[in-house]
């Protein structure tokens, strides 16, 4: 297993979604969702698009 999904529910009442790796590291967290279906649908838009998802590296900004 590459890891699993867990849904929680924040102190407002929202649905959030963890993906947590194997050694319990938390690698990615969604925003709140108002219902646990809109939660469940951004998971799956998650495994959907993540697999081709290039890395844009953007260049630090300046903190003058």
């Amino acid at each position: 297993m590459a890891g699993k999904f867990i849904i929680s529910e924040d102190e407002q009442g929202r649905y959030r979604f963890s993906l947590v790796a194997n050694n319990g590291q938390t690698l990615a967290v969604g925003t709140g969702f108002l219902t646990r279906m809109a939660c469940i649908n951004g998971i799956e838009t998650v495994r959907r698009n993540a697999p081709e998802a290039p890395i844009e590296d953007l260049p630090p900004r300046n903190h003058e």
